[in-house]
């Protein structure tokens, strides 16, 4: 139980403090537009720069493929028009549990505007019970927890692609031929690879990029949606100019310094703050393309991304190479995108109703548990139950 009394005791001096990092916030926020504006007169230079010493940047940053002062505004959505997205869950494996195993449940929708047809929302269940699930990862030292993870996203993409196949080919009732949008909650660039042995990156990525390839194929495009993102890849470009070095040579110059540097004088502002400042509703600023190290991996399907003024927030949307270098399938993902946070009054309706599909709740668990163990019971096996512990905490009087 929280202690509200001991706590106020530690909350006095929050709003002293919060009041001076607002001004603080102000004064870095001036400051980032004005080096923005710099580095705009100078951007080819600066992407030269960037592209001769990248091997000795202590930083990754983000490379412009518009000028950096662009500032477009996204136009309506048709009225006629589809979005899919798709969403996870899990149940994690717990030794307290009858059986060692896990679940995963992905949310499926599609959602048909202007076509008189109905909505599709369901979810698609996944156990998962045999040794190779639950052990294999542990030869990489990955945890069974985590690698479930990674295992929901890769089912999260493959079933986004399968999706929008079965409705483009007419496999579940009328063809789609309405421009469409399929889209997944956070980031395509999946960072928790980076560290993986090679092995184990192999059992993840490739099946991703195939789903990908599927809806390349289908000239479907895909967005990552990244709500009050905290990434800085376009703020670190800004770190070119203000460099005070001749070369931006960090590991010469600013070796161990990389956030103490002289460049890093807006740290520790958000790109969406900056975005937040220079764009007006409706519109989206440059596209980058990120320099995420894990990206050498992605082979063509290389992630690039721009900021959104969204009305609501500014959102980071992600979406392939083959989304960014084709201007009618940008502008339809990016309309489309914008129109589901309007219609969803601030974050995309796709997303928040494949998620309410996903999601397993207290109810579904014990369900969940309760078919095991009727399965367990007519294979014959004995003394199934919970640990003790799993118990006690469930019956506790507290």
């Amino acid at each position: 139980m929280l202690d509200l009394i001991k706590l106020s005791r530690q909350m006095q001096g929050i709003g002293q403090h919060l009041t001076q990092e607002a001004a603080a916030t102000r004064q870095r926020l001036e400051l980032a537009r004005q080096i923005l504006v710099q580095a705009a007169e100078r951007q080819d230079e600066l992407m030269n720069q960037q592209q001769l010493w990248r091997d000795r940047l202590s930083f990754t940053a983000a490379v412009p493929i518009e000028p950096l002062n662009t500032r477009i505004d996204l136009t309506a959505a048709p009225a006629v028009h589809s979005v899919i997205a798709t969403d996870g869950s899990q149940i994690a494996p717990s030794h307290h549990e009858i059986a060692y195993c896990y679940l995963i449940n992905v949310g499926r929708v599609a959602l048909h505007y202007g076509q008189n047809r109905h909505p599709l929302l369901d979810s698609a269940p996944e156990v998962f019970y045999r040794p190779e699930d639950l052990y294999a990862s542990r030869q990489w030292g990955i945890r069974t927890e985590e690698w479930m993870g990674y295992r929901r996203t890769v089912s999260e993409a493959t079933v986004l692609a399968e999706l929008a196949s079965e409705l483009s080919q007419g496999n579940a009732g009328q063809p789609i031929s309405a421009p469409t949008l399929t889209m997944v909650d956070g980031s395509l660039i999946h960072w928790f690879l980076d560290p993986l042995p090679a092995d184990a990156r192999a059992q993840i990525l490739p099946p991703i990029l195939a789903a990908w390839e599927q809806l390349q194929a289908l000239r479907i495009p895909i967005v990552g949606y990244l709500s009050a993102a905290r990434s800085a890849e376009s703020m670190n470009f800004l770190r070119l100019q203000s460099c005070t070095y001749l070369a931006p040579d960090c590991q010469t110059h600013c070796a161990g310094q990389s956030d103490l540097a002289p460049c890093q004088v807006f740290s520790p502002l958000r790109d969406t703050a900056l975005w937040g400042l220079l764009l007006e509703p409706g519109q989206r600023g440059a596209i980058w393309r990120s320099s995420a190290k894990i990206l050498e991996s992605y082979g063509e399907q290389h992630v690039y991304f721009c900021y959104v003024h969204m009305g609501s927030e500014i959102a980071r949307v992600e979406f392939p190479g083959w989304v960014a270098t084709d201007a009618e399938l940008l502008d339809s993902a990016l309309s489309l995108t914008l129109t589901q946070v309007q219609k969803g009054y601030g974050y995309p309706v796709a997303l928040a109703e494949a998620h309410n599909q996903a999601v397993v709740k207290g109810g579904d668990r014990a369900r969940f548990f309760g078919l095991l163990e009727q399965q367990m019971i007519r294979a014959g096996l004995k003394n199934i139950g919970t640990s003790y512990k799993e118990a006690r905490k469930r019956g506790s009087i507290a």
